[in-house]
C-alpha cells in the first residue's frame, strides 16, 4: 500500500507539475510572444490584392498638366474561392472578348491570388461594371490607373512608354521612374487554408501612395505649334523624317523638341522599336550643310583673321591642293565683303575662312562649340556626332569642315552652339527637366539650374554675329523667315546625303535655323526636313517659311512684344520671288485645306466642298499670294 501510495503521489506531482509548465508556456505565448504569433496568423490568412499607385504628373513650364492619370481597374482572383470554375471562366471571356482556353490558364495556376493579366489587366470602366454586376465567387475588382495624355501623343519621344506593369520603358517615364513610381498598395483579404472567407475579419484597403511631379522646361503651346507645322509639311512633301527643335538662347532650356515618324503612345507595341526609342533630334547625326557656316564665323572674328568690311571675290570655286569646291551659285557671288559671304552663304568666302583659320584652330573651336560629344542634355540615347580628327585629315577636309561638309552633328548640338554664338559667347548644358514637385501642389523640391561649359566667344564677337544672321534673313538666303518687327536671324541649310563614302544624287536634308530677336534672343528654332518629295532642294525655300511661321507664333506664345528698327528686308524681295504653279483643289474637303509653303489661301462661301478656285490649277502664282478657293 505504501508502495502504491507513494507512486499515486509521484504522479500527482507530476501532473501538476506539467500543468504548471502548461500554464506558464501559453501564459508565455499570449502575453510575450502573443503579438507575434498574431501577426504570423494573419499572415496566413491574409491574400494580398496589389494596387497600382500613382505615378507622379508631368508638366509643362507653366503649370499645364501634359500627363495625368486616369482609372484603368484590374481583375484578380483567388483560384480557391471560386466555386463553379466553368461558369466563372466563360463570363469572364465574354466580358473580355478572349477564349475560355485563354481564361482558363488562370484558374489552374496554383497560386494564392492571380493577377488576370493581360486581359483583364486595365479593363474599362463599362467591363469592370459588367463584372461587379455578374457577382462571381472570388473575383475581386482593384482601381489600377494608367497614364491620361490631354494632348495626344504630342511630345511623345520625351515622354516615353509606359508598361502595363506602370514602369517607365523609354523616354522621361524610364529616366525617372524612381521619381515618378511612388508606391503600390493593396486590398487585404483574409481566407482560411481552403480560401474560404473568414467572416468575422475585415480586410484592410492600404492606399498607395503618389510619385513626384515633373515639371518641364517645354512650353506646350509651343510644343503643339511645332508638331502642327511638321504634320503639315509631313503631309505635304512626304519626306522620310523631319527634326523640330525649339530652345532659350540664354539658358540652353528646351522649349519644344519632337521628330516625325510619330507614334501612339499607348498602342506602342503597333510600331517599329526603332521609331518609338529613337529621339531624332538628340540621336540623328548628319552633315549639317550651310547652318554651320555660324561656328567657322564666330571661329574667324574671335581670331580676327577676317573683319565683315573686308572683300573677298567669288568666281564660284575654289581650289584647294588641286581640288576644285563649287559654289552653289553656278558664276559666283563675284565681289562681296565677308559680311556679304555668310549672307550670301558663300561656299568660296567660308573656304577662305577656315584656310585662314588653319586646321588646330578651326578644329579647336568645333570642339569648343560641343560638336564630337554629348551635350549631356538629361535625355536617353544621345549621339556624339562624327567629327574628322585633325592629325589625319589635309586641307581639302578643312575647307569642306568650313562649310558644313564631311563632320556630321546632332540637330542639339547644332542649335546649342547656335545658341552660344548669340548669347554673348556661352556653351551652356541643354536641359529638359525645370524640376521636382510634390504631388497635388506646386511646391518644388529640386529646380535645375542653367550650367555653363564654356566660354567659346566674346561678347564683342556675339554681337557682330547676331548682326550678321540678321542681315542673312532680312538681305540674304533666309528671307523666307523674315517676320516684320521681331528681327529675326538665321542660317539655311542644304545637306547632301552620304552614304558608303559617297553622296546620293538629289538626296538632301534641308533646314533653317532662326533666332528671334537678334538684339535680345528669346527662341532659337530649328527645322530639318530629309529627303522632301515635289520640291525645290533649297533649306532657304523650303525650312524658312515653316520656320516664320514657328518664330512668330512662339514669340507670340512667350509674349515677346514687335519693336521697331533691326534690318529692313531688301525691296528686291518683292521682285526676286519665285513663282510656284497652283495644285488642284476643287472636289476637296475644306477642312483638307491647311498649309503651303509657298502661297496662301482665302476660302469664300460657307460650304464644305471647294466647287472653284482662282488661280486655278496649273496658272503660276508669285510666292506668299493667295488661291481663293470657292464653296458655293
Amino acid at each position: 500500500m505504501k508502495i502504491i501510495r507513494k507512486r499515486t503521489f509521484i504522479v500527482l506531482y507530476v501532473c501538476i507539475i506539467g500543468f504548471i509548465a502548461i500554464l506558464l508556456r501559453v501564459g508565455y505565448v499570449q502575453l510575450v510572444k502573443g503579438e507575434v504569433y498574431i501577426e504570423r496568423a494573419f499572415d496566413l490568412w491574409t491574400r494580398n490584392i496589389p494596387v497600382s499607385a500613382k505615378r507622379g504628373k508631368i508638366y509643362d513650364r507653366n503649370g499645364k498638366l501634359i500627363v495625368g492619370n486616369t482609372i484603368a481597374p484590374t481583375i484578380s482572383i483567388i483560384p480557391k474561392q471560386v466555386k463553379n470554375k466553368e461558369y466563372v471562366i466563360n463570363t469572364l471571356s465574354t466580358i473580355l472578348k478572349v477564349s475560355p482556353s485563354e481564361m482558363k490558364k488562370h484558374f489552374e495556376k496554383n497560386v494564392s491570388v492571380e493577377i488576370i493579366k493581360p486581359e483583364g489587366k486595365n479593363i474599362t470602366l463599362e467591363e469592370a461594371k459588367r463584372v461587379i454586376a455578374a457577382d462571381l465567387d472570388g473575383v475581386y475588382i482593384s482601381g489600377d490607373v494608367i497614364r491620361y495624355y490631354p494632348y495626344g501623343n504630342t511630345l511623345a519621344h520625351v515622354l516615353g512608354i509606359v508598361g502595363s506593369d506602370n514602369q517607365g520603358i523609354t523616354g522621361l517615364e524610364y529616366i525617372y521612374d524612381d521619381y515618378l513610381m511612388g508606391n503600390f498598395g493593396s486590398q487585404n483579404i483574409f481566407t482560411d487554408a481552403h480560401g474560404n472567407k473568414i467572416g468575422d475579419l475585415t480586410g484592410e484597403y492600404t492606399t498607395p501612395s503618389s510619385g513626384l511631379d515633373l515639371y518641364l522646361t517645354v512650353d506646350i503651346d509651343i510644343q503643339i505649334t511645332l508638331e502642327r507645322l511638321m504634320d503639315n509639311a509631313l503631309a505635304y512633301y512626304d519626306s522620310k523624317e523631319i527634326i523640330g527643335l525649339v530652345m532659350k538662347p540664354k539658358t540652353s532650356e528646351v522649349l519644344a523638341i519632337a521628330s516625325r515618324p510619330n507614334f501612339d503612345l499607348v498602342d506602342y507595341q503597333k510600331y517599329d522599336e526603332s521609331i518609338y526609342n529613337r529621339n531624332l533630334p538628340i540621336w540623328m547625326s548628319f552633315e549639317p550643310g550651310s547652318t554651320f557656316k555660324i561656328v567657322t564665323y564666330s571661329a574667324g572674328l574671335e581670331e580676327g583673321v577676317f573683319k565683315t568690311t573686308d572683300h573677298f571675290y567669288d568666281p564660284g570655286y575654289a581650289v584647294v591642293d588641286g581640288t576644285r569646291i563649287r559654289d552653289w551659285k553656278a558664276g559666283g557671288h563675284g565681289e562681296q565683303t565677308y559680311l556679304e559671304v555668310i549672307q550670301n552663304s558663300c561656299n568660296p568666302g567660308f573656304v577662305s575662312i577656315g584656310l585662314k583659320l588653319g586646321k588646330e584652330k578651326l578644329f579647336k573651336y568645333i570642339k569648343e562649340f560641343g560638336f564630337g560629344k554629348k551635350t549631356g542634355i538629361d535625355l536617353l540615347g544621345e549621339s556624339t556626332g562624327i567629327v574628322f580628327n585633325e592629325s589625319k585629315i589635309g586641307n581639302v577636309e578643312v575647307a569642306t569642315s568650313a562649310f558644313g561638309q564631311g563632320n556630321s552633328v546632332t540637330p542639339i548640338q547644332l542649335v546649342n552652339a547656335a545658341n552660344a554664338a548669340v548669347n554673348g559667347g556661352n556653351l551652356n548644358r541643354p536641359y529638359i527637366l525645370k524640376g521636382f514637385g510634390i504631388p497635388n501642389t506646386s511646391t518644388l523640391v529640386f529646380r535645375e539650374e542653367v550650367e555653363l561649359v564654356r566660354r567659346v566667344i566674346s561678347e564683342e564677337t556675339s554681337a557682330i554675329v547676331r548682326d550678321a544672321l540678321e542681315r542673312v534673313v532680312a538681305l540674304g538666303t533666309g528671307r523666307g523667315a523674315y517676320v516684320e518687327g521681331y528681327r529675326v536671324g538665321g542660317k539655311t541649310g542644304t545637306a547632301q546625303i552620304s552614304q558608303n563614302g559617297s553622296y546620293l544624287s538629289n538626296q538632301y536634308i534641308l533646314s533653317f535655323l532662326g533666332i528671334a530677336p537678334m538684339n535680345d534672343p528669346q527662341i532659337s528654332a530649328y527645322f530639318a526636313i530629309n529627303s522632301p518629295k515635289a520640291s525645290i532642294q533649297y533649306g532657304g525655300t523650303v525650312a524658312a517659311p515653316i520656320v516664320k511661321e514657328l518664330i512668330a507664333e512662339s514669340l507670340t506664345i512667350l509674349n515677346v512684344q514687335k519693336q521697331n528698327g533691326g534690318v529692313q528686308r531688301e525691296a528686291r524681295w518683292w521682285v526676286d520671288k519665285f513663282i510656284y504653279t497652283v495644285d488642284d483643289y476643287v472636289g476637296k474637303n475644306r477642312k483638307s485645306i491647311g498649309f503651303h509653303p509657298y502661297y496662301k489661301f482665302k476660302i469664300v462661301g460657307d460650304g464644305d466642298t471647294i466647287i472653284a478656285q482662282s488661280p486655278e490649277a496649273g496658272e503660276k502664282i508669285v510666292q506668299d499670294g493667295y488661291v481663293t478657293l470657292y464653296t458655293n
